[in-house]
């Protein structure tokens, strides 16, 4: 199985490049308005008896029409799909996205519907009533709703629309699977040659139909006029002619049967996964004219940004700060240390407020003297703070993991990216990232939504940028050492010592200030019945580059009276109790974000009179290619057990191909974390 960079990469193509194939001549694959007797019969989705819902086709063509002087793409849509049960309803409900720009707005036009229903022998039809409501979904993005009537379980709906666009680098991108299976999809398109897009196409369901043809479209031009589009006059039209035959690429792909796209734990974003076809434009070629690139290169971005008011003109506003600065340069003598202060610096003086940006909302400024402000607003407060205080600090753009992986074999597109860190030289070659949106994330770290593979380092001369690895030094990594002293009833008393560090002391102080220390504790008590915890006391709570540290005295009841025979899961409240890989296979990366650790240590001491009648027996398992070990030894020492489990993970990220081996690995150590040991009394 190909990774998803691989497979993107094999399956770029470029227009203009495409063999010339036969004309595509086929029919629609759905009529709107004729739904098939078929699919309103229960047995043809017995294989979806687990879906809400499936989708019976959907289909979608974009074509170019010359208009008012200039061209437009027209996207057509028809979809038709069943609903299985009532958690199927929301596919009733419709979304369509419309970019915007300036004044100008892409337009929905056409939009009907209907539901059909199965009343007795007789199939009913309930006409949407052209309901649409408006919302904002981004600063250029208008979303329209609108929902099919009367729907139930057993429901066929069926909708259309047409996207009327006047930008031709927003061609319409199209998704083939969802989270519902999908019996036939199907995306046409019809670009003329003029316009050099990019096909970029990912997932893991290969086409049925993948098919491209060569032909023309006539664009008619008043009498006398030019023939212009892009901003390009490429042909003189004599006074007798009235049209231009322009050079067309047609395409159609098709996937049949499409599964449902099921989210997986530890993965980024979905729409790094799903099967999909997605465009971008990179350039014109009129006749007659030279090539005129449409996408940026890096060198253009990077100017851009450092020209833009709220970017890059930030990063030299923060001379404000030097007050607050002086006193914090004088205490720190050492690089790092001084970095760090600032960092608190930024990080106490103004709160994220959880939207996640490129660009300051205003200015720095404004949000600090407000306290809040977007990850933008507060990044780049934090590079003018470390630039005023003589640091050389530059922005580095990522995407979030929400938000998607950046590809940097594909065109340069700041839509790509999302957010902003901080880059700081070092002396001695030494570099440090840092992002002062979290309270709770020390300097140096970056907060888990950041771990996204790479990001882009935004230099004051642009042919210093390059890629920065987001790959973090820290781990997530868990100590816990437990000395236990069992009666002979099966019960046992306590202390138990636990240090979170790196990634796992980050999401544990997240809890702790959530929850409070209280209720954090009595949570310790869920799923574990019988236990009981007395004294606790944290540690280095608010020391962020330091483990956090959790000692408390445990008990847990055992039975009426003593036994013969004690049996024991000593680790099953400690270790890992279920596989978190469930399926038998995968088809992309397991993602965990970082590197991991996890070590236990713990001692029994035996009730007086019994000895070990079985003890789980040691055991070594390695992942291929140092991929990560389990280690699990438990040793009978006098009147006492020394049971040790380790287990690390040496990579963030293993590909599809590992999936198997690292679902077998936990499968392993979740089996021997869960072995009994059995205590009998001397006789």
């Amino acid at each position: 199985m190909l990774t998803p960079v691989l497979r993107q990469l094999a399956l770029l193509v470029v227009l203009g490049g495409v063999a010339t194939l036969p004309a595509l001549g086929q029919v629609d694959p759905i009529k709107f308005g004729k739904p098939n007797p078929e699919d309103f019969l229960a047995s043809n989705f017995v294989a979806d008896s687990a879906a809400e819902a499936v989708v019976l086709c959907d289909y979608g063509r974009s074509r170019f029409e010359y208009i008012d002087g200039d061209f437009r793409v027209i996207f057509d849509r028809v979809t038709r799909i069943k609903i299985l049960s009532k958690g199927g309803y929301d596919w009733a409900t419709v979304e369509v996205p419309l970019y915007h720009q300036n004044s100008r707005e892409e337009k929905l036009t056409n939009v009907r519907g209907f539901t059909y229903n199965l009343v007795g022998k007789e199939v009913t039809k309930e006409k949407f009533d052209a309901t649409i409501f408006r919302e904002e979904a981004s600063s250029n993005v208008t979303m329209r709703k609108f929902t099919l009537p009367k729907v139930r379980e057993g429901s066929v709906i069926e909708y259309a629309y047409t996207v009327v666009s006047d930008f031709t680098f927003n061609f319409q991108d199209w998704q083939f699977q969802q989270t519902i299976p999908v019996r036939w999809s199907e995306y046409r398109a019809s670009i003329p040659t003029y316009f050099d897009y990019k096909i970029l196409m990912q997932g893991y369901e290969a086409p049925t139909v993948a098919e491209h043809s060569e032909g023309a479209m006539q664009v008619t031009v008043r009498e006398g006029g030019s023939f212009e589009g892009g901003g390009f006059n490429t042909q003189r039209v004599a006074a007798s002619s009235s049209t231009v035959n322009v050079p067309l690429k047609t395409h159609r792909w098709a996937i049949k049967d499409v599964p449902a796209f099921r989210d997986e734990p530890f993965m980024t974003s979905s729409r790094d996964y799903i099967s999909r076809i997605d465009f971008e434009l990179a350039g014109i070629r009129w006749e007659g004219q030279p090539y005129r690139a449409v996408a940026d290169s890096w060198e253009k971005i990077n100017t851009d940004l450092l020209a833009d008011e709220n970017f890059g003109q930030q990063l030299k506003r923060g001379s404000f700060l030097k007050e607050q600065l002086t006193p914090l340069l004088a205490k720190e003598k050492d690089p790092a240390a001084r970095v760090a202060a600032i960092h608190a610096l930024v990080r106490k003086a103004v709160k994220y407020d959880g939207y996640d940006r490129l660009y300051s909302t205003s200015s720095i400024r404004k949000a600090y003297d407000q306290h809040r402000g977007t990850a933008a607003d507060v990044n780049l407060l934090l590079i003018a703070a470390l630039r005023e205080a003589g640091f050389q600090a530059n922005p580095v753009l990522l995407s979030t993991r929400n938000h998607g992986i950046v590809n940097q074999e594909f065109m340069p597109l700041l839509s790509r990216f999302n957010y902003v860190v901080a880059h700081v030289a070092l002396p001695e070659g030494k570099e440090m990232l840092a992002d002062a949106t979290e309270e709770l994330v020390p300097c140096g770290m970056l907060p888990t939504r950041c771990l996204n593979t790479t990001g882009r380092l935004i230099m004051p001369k642009a042919a210093d940028s390059r890629w920065i690895s987001l790959t973090p030094q820290q781990r997530l990594t868990e100590y816990h050492n437990v000395q236990l002293t069992l009666d002979e009833k099966g019960g046992y008393t306590g202390k138990v010592h636990s240090e979170h560090s790196g990634y796992a002391g980050l999401r544990q102080r997240g809890q702790l200030s959530e929850k409070g220390e209280k209720k954090f504790v009595e949570e310790l008590l869920k799923g574990r019945e019988g236990w009981n915890i007395g004294k606790y006391q944290f540690n280095q709570r608010d020391v962020l580059d330091k483990p956090l540290g959790l000692d408390y005295e445990l008990t847990s009841a055992g039975g009426d009276a003593a036994a013969s025979m004690l049996y024991l899961k000593p680790l099953q409240h400690f270790g890992n109790t279920r596989n978190p890989f469930v399926h038998e296979d995968r088809k992309f990366p397991v993602d965990f974000g970082c590197a991991l650790d996890e070590t236990l240590v713990m001692t029994l001491t035996l009730p007086a009179g019994y000895e070990v009648e079985e003890l789980p027996k040691p055991t070594s398992v390695a992942l291929p290619d140092n991929g990560g070990r389990f280690m699990f030894q438990a040793q009978p020492l006098g009147s006492t057990i020394q049971i040790t489990s380790r287990l690390s993970l040496a990579r963030p990220v293993y590909s599809a191909e590992e999936y198997a081996s690292l679902r077998e690995f936990y499968r392993l150590v979740v089996a021997k974390q869960t072995e009994q040991l059995v205590l009998k009394k001397k006789s």
